[in-house]
């Protein structure tokens, strides 16, 4: 944490000279007693110098003002008490105090539409779990670059144009209708037919070839998928900076096979090309055909993004059933040294029905997003007719967002519609509804906060949890880029909310006869509304106004 960095390297600078170990970890403490613990003591126990360490860590927390009390245990947990007041006075500051020293450029791969395909449930976490990122390292300070990555070339693509083929579609009045009608049966009819399989194979060559009459029909078929898929982004409310896909970078593959063959870092085995990094089981670059795959099509990828973009990192927000693939990709660059950044995989899980299975239609088909939302707003409506149309729809991607981003990335969920529109409970409704409670509370004081001095003498419990719960924001934040997981956000935002209904609930604060009290309140609700808004900006929600 940034405010308490001072105290952090003071402690850190006498385990560097005592035990020769410099890193401290803040945690949360366990004890309701205190706000935070540092743990790094418990395993030098033992140590012949521990009670030096001891009086040591002793004397600089005593010295540093943003501490109140501490406590170091006989165990050696050291768990430390946070001077509110002190804090207090830099919770405008917040935003500063999560930059970074040392920004980067940071790109993150997520989405991953089809040509042909709509959007559908399985591309949901992708979405969410991508766009929150995004807003936290951009809050961080880092230069941030999203790319849809659509998979708009190959095999899949002359399969559709095969069927429009072989079933005479009217190609000139298509739509996306038609084409997620195709794209299914396409598919089927390729694994069950020698002859349409040739054909497929035949056109996937033509097209490769950048054959005019094979390239014509794949840009009308890409512009009509994109369209749709734009469509279905913004009324779920996310956007993209790039619109690259597998046709931008098709054509850099074979000198990069030249190139790579030319260096020994890959070589032919049974007429395929595989990589010569030792791995089990051995790393595929192309078929023995001579297509691709999409190894292939990633590795050229990120020869183009490096050309144009100085990369630090480059964050894939894929489902983890793809493991293999982004475990082999990331071996891959850095065995060839393509680029100097950093590759991680952010895997997550899925999204299930009531059962535990995959949340799919009764026809068993995955469900569109567009059609989830419908459902949702619905549900919405049932709850609450008077709703306007904007509220409803903003809500509605706040159910669809938070109770995906309150999941651990990594654990697969169950998907309870009625469970995740309830105004009680952690769901997206309640933080919005706490929201909207405190800024009415504002506006009905007709007092302008801002001139606002919290007294803390005055504060009772409410006030104080509340209080001690907006000092963990950094910590939070921290957390959850560190290790790409907006969940702490969204339980953090969660836990607030709760802090604020108590505070809110625990009396008429407009009708308190006292004065400092009664403004102690008013301060810290407009210190909630600041930080929840944060928080929804993190988690890619939009505040409503009311409800």
């Amino acid at each position: 944490m940034y405010q308490l960095l001072n105290l952090i390297n003071s402690l850190e600078n006498v385990l560097q000279k005592t035990v020769g170990v410099e890193s401290i970890s803040l945690r949360i403490s366990n004890n309701p007693s205190f706000d935070f613990q540092i743990n790094n003591l418990v395993k030098f126990q033992n140590h012949k110098d521990i009670k030096k360490i001891e009086n040591s860590f002793s004397e600089i927390i005593k010295n540093e003002i943003l501490i109140k009390n501490f406590d170091i245990t006989d165990t050696y947990f050291v768990n430390l008490e946070v001077d509110v007041e002190q804090f207090s006075n830099n919770f405008d500051k917040i935003k500063k105090y999560i930059k970074v020293q040392y920004p980067k450029t940071i790109l993150l791969d997520y989405g991953g539409p089809n040509i042909g395909k709509p959007l559908h449930v399985g591309h949901l976490r992708s979405l969410n779990i991508g766009r929150s990122l995004y807003h936290i390292y951009t809050m961080a300070g880092h230069k941030v670059i999203s790319d849809i990555h659509m998979g708009d070339w190959g095999m899949p693509i002359a399969q559709i144009i095969t069927y429009i083929e072989a079933k005479k579609v009217d190609f000139e009045n298509i739509n996306i209708d038609d084409l997620e009608k195709i794209y299914p049966e396409a598919s089927k009819l390729y694994l069950k037919d020698d002859e349409f399989k040739n054909l497929a194979q035949t056109n996937n060559k033509r097209l490769n070839e950048n054959d005019s009459k094979i390239l014509r029909k794949w840009e009308k078929l890409k512009k009509i998928s994109i369209e749709s898929i734009k469509k279905t982004l913004k009324t779920l409310g996310h956007e993209f900076d790039l619109w690259m896909g597998e046709s931008d970078v098709n054509h850099l593959i074979p000198t990069m096979i030249k190139k790579l063959e030319s260096e020994g870092k890959i070589s032919l085995d049974d007429g395929a090309y595989v990589s010569n990094f030792l791995s089990d089981p051995k790393i595929l670059i192309t078929k023995s055909d001579g297509s691709y795959l999409y190894l292939t099509t990633d590795l050229a990828t990120v020869l183009n993004r490096i050309k144009q973009n100085k990369i630090d990192k480059t964050l894939y927000i894929v489902d983890k059933r793809q493991n293999l693939h982004f475990e082999q990709l990331i071996k891959s660059l850095n065995y060839f040294g393509f680029g100097a950044g950093e590759y991680h995989h952010v895997a997550f899980g899925t999204i299930n029905d009531s059962n535990g299975n995959p949340y799919k239609t009764r026809e068993g088909d995955a469900k569109k997003l567009e059609d989830l939302f419908k459902e949702t707003s619905l549900q919405i409506k049932k709850i609450n007719s008077e709703l306007d149309n904007e509220t409803n729809k903003l809500l509605t991607n706040t159910v669809l967002t938070f109770s995906d981003l309150k999941t651990n990335r990594m654990t697969d969920y169950k998907f309870d519609l009625e469970k995740f529109t309830n105004i009680s409970g952690k769901t997206g409704i309640y933080v919005q509804y706490a929201l909207v409670r405190a800024k009415k509370l504002l506006k009905s004081s007709s007092i302008d906060s801002g001139n606002i001095n919290l007294n803390i003498s005055d504060f009772d419990e409410s006030d104080l949890n509340l209080v001690r719960g907006l000092v963990k924001f950094e910590y939070y934040f921290n957390l959850a880029l560190e290790n790409n997981e907006p969940h702490h956000l969204a339980d953090y935002l969660y836990e607030l909310s709760n802090l604020f209904n108590s505070m809110y609930q625990n009396e008429n604060i407009l009708e308190n006869k006292k004065e400092t009290i009664k403004l102690n309140k008013l301060k810290i609700s407009e210190y909630f509304i600041s930080y929840s808004a944060l928080l929804m900006e993190c988690l890619g929600l939009e505040p409503v106004e009311k409800m």
